[in-house]
């Protein structure tokens, strides 16, 4: 399949390593510019020159309301308008219930999910009056099944499948189109760190018996963000080697 998103402008929260570097990456060999994210804009400009492709880096907070306004803002001055939002960034601070901190839980619902919100409404106008857009939220398979010392993140997750659902009624009539990616077990920093033991534990969970990789979610976020996926919206696509089925 030749995905072709040459003319289009992407930009791709929490792009500086990992799952959302793996997806910025895709976008660009599709043909997309992309907008690198990071907290820090010397390491988003290294990523994005890294990338190549007249990639360019940004710095945002998007646990912030204000930085995540002024960040769409800034690409689209930069870059003309926003065509594909890529919602990565997150943030995790696991707890057991009793001893999960309020602004632990506040930080994690900040980032991770009205974060996002905020984002799609500052690129949502654009896309309906050009009626083309694409909004992928990253979402995970822990949105879908919770899990014990994570109510804050899964609570997080959760609700971005049920605001990918939302605005993909809302906005399906203008052709933008909304979907959502959950991924399962990924090759990380903190797994890489594992004794071999468990992630042999890990893998022993899934039946294609091994970890996803970053490249894994980044193909199926690269198709939804093309015209091959144009009938494809409100969706959430497990990507997890069959875990959770």
């Amino acid at each position: 399949m030749n995905i072709d998103l040459v003319g289009k402008n992407a930009l791709v929260t929490g792009s500086t390593r990992g799952i959302g570097r793996a997806i910025a990456e895709s976008l660009a060999n599709a043909g997309a510019r992309v907008a690198v994210v990071g907290r820090d804009h010397a390491r988003a400009a290294e990523a994005a020159a890294a990338i190549g492709r007249d990639a360019r880096g940004f710095a945002a907070d998007v646990g912030d309301p204000a930085s995540v306004v002024a960040l769409v803002e800034a690409v689209e001055k930069e870059f003309g308008q926003v065509d594909i939002l890529v919602n990565n960034a997150g943030l995790t601070r696991d707890n057991i219930l009793f001893r999960l901190k309020d602004d632990d839980w506040d930080a994690v619902l900040d980032a991770n999910l009205r974060g996002a919100f905020i984002a799609i409404r500052s690129v949502a106008r654009g896309m309906i009056k050009r009626r083309w857009g694409r909004i992928i939220n990253i979402a995970s398979v822990v949105g879908i099944t919770g899990n014990k010392g994570q109510a804050n993140y899964a609570a997080s997750k959760a609700g971005l499948i049920g605001l990918t659902k939302s605005v993909a009624k809302e906005l399906g009539s203008r052709n933008v189109l909304v979907n959502a990616v959950a991924p399962g077990f990924i090759e990380t920093d903190m797994t890489a760190a594992m004794t071999p033991e468990a992630r042999a534990g890990l893998a022993g969970q899934i039946p294609l018996e091994r970890l996803g990789t970053p490249q894994d979610i980044a193909g199926v976020v690269t198709f939804l963000a093309s015209d091959q996926a144009a009938y494809i919206t409100g969706q959430t696509i497990v990507v997890d080697g069959g875990m959770v089925m």
